[in-house]
């Protein structure tokens, strides 16, 4: 049997199919019906029904996976905001992204798809909640979970000397990559390409692992996104976006169209948006420190009746009607906790929550992010990102990225050792700044 025919993918794909407003009570009951080992032609016959369902039409979103589509359900917007600032400044912004995603990717990368009051409960054991700085490593941690299963030493308050290997940062180092090689015209085709020659296999997860299987197998995008992956809405194409930001500042709706196209190799409709969402409120950050603003900019290149801008938009006005960024985390998690740990929708709008409570700030934003729980390592990534863009490498505590030295290590291949400032000139050099066309 292969190995992605079992009964947890096929219920995931099932719920999936829920998610995006199809019926499928009958489908889950007969898949509760198969017991515990049942055949390849019984989950294949199961999955290929599953796989014909179409939304309902009572469904009350717009959710189209072709550009074209989606740029007729986005509501109006800048497309593109003039921008002019020096040279330096704009180096300096890039780096401040660079550096806040490392800081956010380090101090959530310890409790990744922990939960909330996990790491509540661990921080308050060693005396250290609210979260002021990065974990320290413990060999017997004071909570039942083994806390140091996945966490290194080299992870920990005062033994960090580098920015490790973590796939949230090898993405923007794999999209810098395909700038440098491919230019900005770069097609799908190119990103699937670079999958299969600079990523091993083993250390793609999720949605990108089932398109690289699909790839290997033949298929081509977009059914390479498509075909047999229930993980299609979750976040990894939300992780790849900030490269294309970073290259296009003030050009929102040309960053929206890069992360398109890479987004569409392995993701659909709220998983496309997810990264469209992000490139563009980074080409919005360099233009205002309105963290609000930013915010609205973003939404304005994804459909506007879509489930992730619904949530977007229900986290802004819940986090400017509390004070309290843990009673809005309340309501993040009753409304969309019953999206898996790992998807678009639930994170976006806890990164949205840290944003608002960061008085754009990098230490608010990340930690915040990180208590939130889920995931954290990218949720903590993203916001550090958009907030180092805001305030640029200069406005960043050190506290949070000098223990980098700065060195980022990554397995994308002729691009494992790096240094994060020499990182930003070359994404500086590669992408397309101030008022060119």
């Amino acid at each position: 049997m292969p190995d992605w025919l079992t009964t947890e993918m096929l219920n995931l794909e099932i719920t999936q199919r829920e998610e995006e407003g199809c019926a499928v009570a009958d489908l889950r009951a007969r898949a509760a019906g198969l017991g515990p080992s049942p055949t390849t032609g019984e989950l294949l016959s199961l999955w290929a029904e599953t796989e014909v369902r179409t939304p309902r039409p009572d469904f009350p979103y717009w959710e189209p996976s072709d550009l074209p589509s989606i740029r007729q359900a986005r509501p109006e917007g800048p497309r593109k905001i003039y921008l002019s600032i020096s040279r330096g400044q704009l180096y300096d912004k890039i780096c401040g992204g660079w550096l806040g995603r490392a800081a956010g990717c380090m101090l959530g990368k310890p409790v990744e798809g922990w939960k909330r009051q996990e790491i509540h409960d661990l921080l308050s054991a060693n005396g250290e909640y609210p979260l002021e700085d990065y974990f320290r490593w413990q060999e017997k941690p004071p909570i039942e979970r083994p806390f140091h299963r996945f966490f290194a030493p080299n992870w920990g308050r005062g033994n960090i000397d580098r920015m490790p290997r973590d796939d949230d940062m090898d993405y923007p180092v794999l999209g810098l990559k395909l700038l440098e090689t491919k230019g900005l015209d770069f097609t799908t085709s190119d990103v699937a390409s670079l999958w299969l020659c600079s990523l091993p296999y083993t250390m793609v997860y999720t949605a990108e692992r089932v398109a690289y299987r699909n790839l290997v197998l033949g298929l081509q995008p977009p059914a390479s996104a498509a075909f047999r992956n229930p993980y299609r809405e979750w976040i990894g194409a939300q992780i790849r976006g900030d490269i294309f930001g970073w290259a296009t500042p003030g050009r929102l709706e040309y960053a929206a169209e890069l992360a398109y196209r890479d987004a569409c190799l392995s993701h659909v409709k709220n998983g496309i948006y997810g990264e469209m969402l992000i490139s563009a409120m980074l080409a919005a950050a360099f233009t205002t420190d309105n963290v609000e603003e930013i915010i609205r900019l973003g939404l304005s290149e994804i459909p506007q009746y879509c489930r992730l801008a619904e949530a977007v938009r229900n986290t802004v006005q819940w986090s400017k009607e509390e004070p309290d960024w843990e009673r809005t985390l309340d309501r993040i998690l009753a409304t969309y906790g019953h999206y898996h740990g790992v998807h678009t929708i639930n994170n976006a709008a806890i990164v949205v929550m840290a944003l608002m409570y960061s008085r754009g700030e990098l230490e608010p934003a990340i930690t915040r992010a990180v208590m939130a729980g889920e995931d954290t390592d990218c949720n903590g990534a993203t916001v550090g990102s958009i907030v180092g863009v805001l305030n640029g490498a200069r406005g960043l505590a050190s506290k949070w990225i000098s223990p980098f030295n700065d060195r980022l290590e990554s397995i994308v291949v002729g691009y494992t050792d790096n240094r994060l400032s020499d990182l930003a000139e070359r994404t500086l050099k590669a992408g397309v700044h101030g008022n060119a066309p």
